[in-house]
């Protein structure tokens, strides 16, 4: 196995002075560091994770665990989560890592580059020895993002195997906000949603989404934009998507809380998990050679 270069050889290669640099984060582990006239950011190599956006003038946008554990095996709780090949649990493997492996793999990094107003990170995994013990499939994924006064992400999914595959994909985002049961979510009225907290019984949404209890919903057939409404940080943030055809929206609340020991017992109150998503029944298939490209991009505005 090719030895991983230390942070000081990442930053050799791949900083921009006054711009970008890889540095340690929490954990030693190695986080590329974003800063512009228009936005800070981080994206750390362990699972291409953004753990931080903050828009020229504005607060925090992306939540962020004080209690996450930064070691290698275990997944970032808060930021931007990659759950793929699968969503929740493997179907047929229980004791498969939950949300898929790749979240929890330290991976490479290719570039940071600028361009206009932009710098873009790009960040990739494949599959081996160690992804063929949980999924047979032969795959390239590549995480594209940029930062400025906009956040982008790509995920880009390659099959280089000689059959097809199918998968479920998910940027599993945490957005920090004042008060979760304050925020509304405007964008799904009259969609279709399964309700994991009741059975994944199937139900129609009314009205814009408050979320006053636990939840964990599926919306599908729902490629429109979104939008976080929050009244105590006085701002909206404004989700679109590309290729993405589910939306599912999360908060463990109190009880649940209780359950995640790299949750702080009132930190739920403070983050509300709106995710661009292809999962349960449109999961994506791919040819080989095949390439699929889901697109999520986030902007911030005052209410």
């Amino acid at each position: 196995m090719e030895k991983a270069p230390t942070i000081d050889e990442l930053e050799r290669r791949f900083a921009l002075p006054r711009i970008a640099h890889v540095v340690a984060g929490n954990g030693g582990l190695p986080k590329v560091r974003i800063t512009t006239p228009q936005a800070e950011a981080e994206m750390y190599l362990h699972g291409a994770q953004v753990t931080s956006w903050r828009p020229a003038g504005r607060e925090e946008a992306i939540f962020l665990s004080e209690h996450s554990h930064w070691q290698e095996g275990d997944a970032i709780r808060g930021g931007i989560p990659i759950c793929f090949p699968w969503f929740r649990a493997k179907a047929d493997d229980p004791k498969a890592p939950t949300h898929g492996f790749v979240r929890t793999t330290a991976w490479r990094l290719d570039s940071v580059t600028q361009a206009g107003r932009g710098v873009t990170v790009s960040m990739s995994t494949e599959s081996n020895a160690s992804t063929k013990r949980w999924w047979s499939a032969d795959f390239n994924l590549v995480h594209r993002v940029t930062v400025g006064d906009e956040l982008k992400l790509e995920l880009v999914v390659t099959n280089t195997g000689a059959t097809s595959l199918r998968f479920e994909e998910a940027l599993h985002t945490y957005y920090k906000v004042g008060f979760v049961g304050t925020v509304r979510l405007r964008g799904l009225e009259g969609v279709t949603y399964l309700d994991n907290t009741d059975s994944n019984r199937q139900k129609t949404q009314l009205g814009d989404l408050i979320m006053a209890k636990q939840t964990d919903y599926a919306y599908v057939n729902s490629p429109l934009a979104l939008e976080v409404l929050d009244p105590l940080l006085n701002r909206r943030i404004r989700i679109t998507k590309e290729n993405s055809l589910t939306t599912v929206v999360w908060n463990p609340w109190r009880d649940g809380a209780k359950f995640l020991p790299d949750l702080g017992d009132d930190e739920w109150q403070h983050m509300a998990c709106a995710e661009a998503s292809n999962v349960l029944g449109f999961a994506v298939n791919l040819v080989p050679g095949g390439q699929h490209t889901m697109t999520a991009t986030m902007r911030v505005d005052d209410l």
